[in-house]
Order: structure tokens, then C-alpha cells, then sequence
């Protein structure tokens, strides 16, 4: 009865903030429900990221690689998207060869905690604010200065974003895209 509880309530909160159930939304092993961003929100991200040829853009929890694809579509870099899910680590791998762009990124099914994210340029994260609080030591030793991590809706505890930006959404929910400079 408790789990059921608390899916019922999971689907509500999730209704609300995906305006509805406009997005799709998959449990990826009991973490963080996968939630795609919208194709505004990837373009808003790519854009604050400042992404450009040469740079390495990793997205941690990845999902079905939407980020990671069109950063390659868009600005011909090299991407690397952290997926916990092997289901959806499959499926981005077949949209990416779709999209003509499997020459430039690479999907792991690794655990967002233990991967190496210190070739990246760029990062970019859609994760629950506790996820991003686990995440945040592993991210201060890794990443270079300069290093610009973007974050769709949810902050980074104890980091000051560089600049805050709306996307508007539904009418239920727009969204807030976060920039952080490695210092």
C-alpha cells in the first residue's frame, strides 16, 4: 500500500510540474524519475553553456540523449551522456545513429557518482536538488576552471549560479535554467 501511496503521489507532483504529463517520465532505478527537457530548454542551456567547436559537453542522466544529440546537431562537438539505465543508454545510442551524429557521442551506462567528468567543458544536469547535492563534491574535484555546468530547474546546493534564466512552459510550470563557472 505504501508504494502505491507513493507513486500515486509521485504521478501528482510530476502532473504539475510537466504541466499536465506533457513529458514522459520513467522511474531509472529508483534515483530520479527520467523527465525529458523540452527542445527550448536544450537550446536555452546549449546557449547560456556558451557550447562551441572543440568543447566537451557530458549531460549526467542522460536519459535518451536528447542534450547530448543536439549539441552535436547544433555545434559539431563531442558528447558524452551518463546513463544509469541501460534501457535508455540503448535507446540514445539508435536515436543518435538516426540523427547521423553517433560519430561524435558516446553513451555509458554508468553510475553518475564513480564516472570520470574531468574532459568536460560543459556539464549539464536535469536531477533532483538532492541528487545535485551528491553530485556536487565529485563535480568540485573534477572539473577545471572554466568549466560551465548548466541545470535545468533544480540547484546545486551551496553553489551561487552565475546567471538565472525562465523558459516559459506550460501554464502550469515554466522553467528556471541555472549557469555555474568552475572557479
Amino acid at each position: 500500500m505504501k508504494q502505491i501511496l507513493k507513486g500515486l503521489m509521485f504521478t501528482s507532483i510530476l502532473l504539475l510540474a510537466t504541466g499536465c504529463g506533457s513529458s514522459v517520465a520513467l522511474w531509472t532505478d529508483g534515483e530520479v524519475p527520467f523527465v525529458r527537457s523540452t527542445p527550448e530548454v536544450i537550446d536555452r542551456m546549449l546557449e547560456m553553456a556558451r557550447v562551441k567547436k572543440g568543447d566537451v559537453v557530458y549531460d549526467i542522466g542522460s536519459g535518451d540523449g536528447a542534450i547530448i544529440i543536439r549539441a552535436a546537431k547544433k555545434y559539431g562537438v563531442q558528447g558524452i551522456g551518463i546513463e544509469i539505465d541501460q534501457e535508455l543508454v540503448a535507446k540514445a545510442r539508435q536515436i543518435a545513429v538516426r540523427e547521423k551524429v553517433e560519430h561524435l557521442v558516446e553513451f555509458r551506462a554508468e553510475d553518475a557518482f564513480t564516472v570520470d567528468v574531468s574532459p568536460a567543458n560543459v556539464v549539464t544536469l536535469y536531477m533532483l536538488p538532492e541528487f545535485n547535492a551528491k553530485l556536487r563534491p565529485m563535480l568540485e574535484r573534477q572539473l577545471r576552471p572554466g568549466t560551465r555546468v548548466v541545470s535545468h530547474d533544480y540547484p546545486i546546493e551551496g553553489w551561487v549560479p552565475d546567471r538565472v534564466e525562465r523558459v516559459p512552459g506550460t501554464f502550469v510550470h515554466d522553467h528556471t535554467v541555472m549557469l555555474f563557472e568552475i572557479r
